[in-house]
């Protein structure tokens, strides 16, 4: 007796569950809806992210009887829908341009017999130059002539948000990095008739006489501070002498992050100075082709030491290139925190952010130009930009 009243609730669960679906199978309509487990598909975008091709179809509960037509594209007049419905965190939100996508397939079917389509595409373009400030969406929408759509799942929206370009750098503070030229790049770094220099800077603080960035002692180096020279000023030294002069006066902050860029042209003797993507300091010096070779010890290529190991920069670095270009200035005020590797002129790209090989940075160009570590090193999480900067 006992043993038959243990049963008796699952019992009553099952005849139950089976008289349900007696009872609502011939009312229960075959209806079609996107297949996918959100309506809503969000892209963080990071940098200058590669086109992207999306795919979307609808399915049904069970085999239709016949061939089923349907359109999934862009339906501009759901954006008011999103935000009411899923807009909450106070970002700004727009439409996504119509420069930045293509639908390259709105049609699908599903075939006789079937439960799913064919996809529909949409390739997204440039989210890159996206401002970074806006939350950008495109919804889409079903529709179909030859069968019911179940409301909760015809309509569909792609969203793309800027996430952090970076998330780890590597403080300097008492250490430096001994750049290894690749054999196919030692003629280049020998003679260069142009060359750009850039580095995003995190001073904790200055001090001392000189703290060095990088570049070859007594040839050509991107350095702050010096004697007679303000502690916080960039300077750039090289074999003809310094510039600019002890006046200019125009020096980094602490405790924020900075990007510093250097460029030269040996055809006119032309140096440029920018700070935050603003030409900082400028003029002309005859200094003919550089080279940044080295030639062993503290005359190696060196981030973070000239000459000897007081003059480290205490702080954070991350994003420090060298080009055997001139970069424009809108070139160089476009991308601080991020820079495609495979950049025409860009001859070493040390990001600063792999956590992961504590003993060297590896060049991100895949040249080979690595910077070997005197000391095992050090990072720290952050999140760049950082809110209301560009």
């Amino acid at each position: 007796m006992n043993k038959f009243l243990k049963y008796i609730p699952a019992l009553a669960v099952a005849f139950a569950m089976t008289a349900c679906q007696s009872n609502d199978e011939e009312d229960f309509a075959n209806k079609a809806f996107i297949d996918a487990s959100s309506m809503v598909n969000e892209t963080i975008v990071k940098g200058s992210i590669a086109n992207q091709e999306k795919t979307l179809c609808i399915t049904l509960a069970r085999p239709t009887e016949a061939d089923i037509d349907a359109t999934i594209d862009v339906n501009a007049s759901l954006f008011d829908t999103y935000v009411k419905a899923y807009y909450a965190n106070g970002d700004k939100t727009e439409l996504l341009p119509a420069d930045n996508y293509e639908v390259l397939n709105s049609k699908v079917t599903i075939n006789k017999g079937s439960v799913k389509s064919d996809d529909a595409k949409f390739l997204f373009k440039d989210l890159g130059s996206l401002d970074r400030e806006i939350v950008y969406v495109l919804p889409v929408s079903v529709r179909t002539s030859n069968i019911d759509l179940l409301n909760s799942g015809s309509n569909y929206y792609f969203v793309f948000r800027a996430g952090a370009l970076i998330n780890v750098v590597t403080d300097m503070s008492k250490k430096y990095l001994t750049v290894k030229w690749a054999n196919d790049y030692r003629s280049v770094v020998s003679s260069m008739s142009q060359i750009t220099i850039e580095a995003l800077l995190y001073p904790r603080e200055f001090g001392k006489t000189i703290s060095t960035v990088m570049g070859i002692e007594g040839s050509f180096l991107m350095r702050i501070g010096d004697a007679g020279f303000p502690d916080n000023q960039i300077q750039i030294a090289t074999s003809s002498g310094n510039f600019p002069d002890s006046d200019s006066n125009k020096g980094l902050a602490t405790k924020v992050w900075q990007h510093v860029a250097l460029t030269y042209d040996s055809s006119n003797g032309a140096w440029k100075i920018y700070y935050n993507g603003k030409l900082q300091s400028e003029g002309y010096e005859q200094l003919g082709n550089i080279s940044i070779l080295g030639n062993g010890g503290d005359r190696d290529f060196l981030i973070g030491k000239s000459y000897d190991d007081n003059r480290w920069f205490e702080g954070d670095m991350s994003e420090l290139r060298v080009w055997n270009v001139v970069r424009t200035q809108e070139q160089i005020n476009s991308n601080f925190y991020t820079v495609d590797p495979q950049s025409e002129g860009l001859i070493a790209y040390w990001k600063m952010d792999d956590n992961t090989t504590t003993g060297k940075v590896v060049d991100a160009t895949g040249h080979g130009n690595d910077a070997i570590a005197n000391t095992t090193l050090s990072f720290r999480n952050v999140s760049l930009p950082e809110a209301g900067t560009k």
